[in-house]
């Protein structure tokens, strides 16, 4: 708009000066010319707001392109950029008011250059005046539309943001109640049973210290065993908080390798345990995963040991995109899935009777809660677990943790 307004105004003055050559009035058209121009370029220095100054030029302005069109009707086009100017900075009605009065001037002006009345010269300066305003009225509304849809999807994001702070605050906190929730329950089934029935066995033995010297004897030797046992115990709990290959540094790859080695040292020969890594984390694995993993092979090596008559093991650790795999299989006995079990549950140790008793391999539990316990860290984990094996091939444990959450962790048949 201001490029049209300069335009306008040197197109005037080039018609003007062409059309009259040498008149008395020609240096003031000139001047004025000047002055009109000097004045439309301190109009952005003096801000966009209706201050007194800011109005009061906007009068000399008008005031002197008025001179102009009285004494070259030819400068009447200039009204259009001065119809914007008169929106921008005045109030609605006051800027229609101006709208109308320059548009009269514009009218008066081409009446004056026509040798007759024209009705295109009276009807075409209110239909530009009009269309000016209404575009410039839009625009305006779009303008004040879209300031208000970017302040509403400000207080969205901010919503958003507090609503997912809340939420994460809120997880951290079931998180934090449910590892509460176990330890509790792993203290209260293994050290508190303990000492309750080391106090009731000493306190027995106290009343029978006397009386029965070799009675109270055996309280105390029980008490001993309970106490040797809850120390394991608590040494095992304590192990399984913060796993001491991991603590050592070096990340789960060099625990791997460090389990497969110890393992392969105390079988003194019987089992060889060998450690393969495929590819590379493109970010550290999480400590929870990093833990779970590592506990998974040490249970299905301690299966394998004790259990499975192998003679060679492997773990294999295979990093892709999503997720992360590892691998236990062994070359011992193998076993067979009861009739109608789920091949990735029909072990022994999982509560099976199907040639469970005679073989047992990397699937096979400890004590019974072997299975059990992988299972549950790997549901835990939103991971899928799966077990392959048939008599007399081996066994191969495999269990697939994803990197990120899932809702409907399974446990896939082999």
């Amino acid at each position: 708009m201001h490029a049209a307004f300069f335009l306008l105004l040197g197109a005037s003055l080039a018609r003007f000066l062409m059309r009259h050559p040498g008149e008395a009035r020609t240096p003031w058209i000139i001047a004025l010319s000047i002055t009109l121009a000097v004045l439309y370029l301190l109009g952005p220095v003096l801000g966009s707001r209706p201050t007194p100054r800011r109005l009061t030029w906007l009068g000399v302005l008008v005031a002197v392109w008025m001179v102009l069109v009285v004494l070259a009707p030819s400068f009447a086009w200039c009204a259009v950029p001065l119809f914007y100017t008169g929106l921008r900075i005045l109030p609605p009605r006051a800027a229609l008011a101006l709208v109308a009065l320059l548009t009269a001037f514009v009218v008066a002006a081409q009446l004056r250059l026509a040798t007759g009345f024209d009705p295109n010269l009276v009807l075409a300066p209110p239909a530009v005046a009009a269309v000016a305003t209404a575009v410039f009225v839009h625009m305006q509304r779009q303008a004040v539309r879209q300031r208000e849809l970017a302040a509403r999807q400000r207080e969205l994001i901010d919503d958003l943001l507090r609503t997912r702070r809340e939420l994460a605050a809120t997880e951290r906190r079931e998180g934090t109640l449910a590892e509460r929730q176990r330890l509790s329950m792993e203290i209260h089934d293994t050290l508190a049973q303990g000492l309750s029935s080391q106090q009731m066995l000493l306190q027995a033995a106290d009343r029978t210290w006397t009386a029965d010297p070799d009675a109270a004897r055996r309280h105390v030797r029980t008490a001993t065993g309970i106490a040797e046992r809850n120390l394991a115990e608590a040494r095992r709990f304590v192990h399984d908080l913060a796993p001491a290959d991991l603590a050592e540094g070096g990340g789960l790859e060099a625990a791997l390798h460090a389990l497969a080695a110890r393992e392969s040292a105390q079988a003194q020969g019987t089992l060889t345990v060998r450690c393969h890594v495929e590819g590379a984390p493109h970010a550290p694995l999480p400590d929870r995963v990093q833990s779970a993993l590592l506990r998974i092979a040490q249970g299905a090596l301690a299966n394998v040991r004790e259990h499975a008559g192998a003679t060679a093991a492997g773990l294999t650790l295979t990093h892709l995109d999503d997720r992360v795999v590892l691998d236990i299989g062994d070359n011992g006995r193998g076993f067979t899935p009861e009739p109608g079990a789920p091949r990735a549950t029909g072990t022994g140790g999982a509560g099976s009777t199907g040639g469970a008793g005679s073989t047992g391999s990397a699937a096979s539990t400890v004590r019974g809660h072997g299975l059990p316990a992988i299972r549950a860290r790997v549901r835990q984990l939103g991971g899928t677990l799966t077990i392959e094996s048939a008599p007399g091939e081996g066994t191969v444990l495999s269990a697939e943790i994803p990197l990120t959450p899932t809702e409907n962790p399974t446990e896939a048949p082999a």
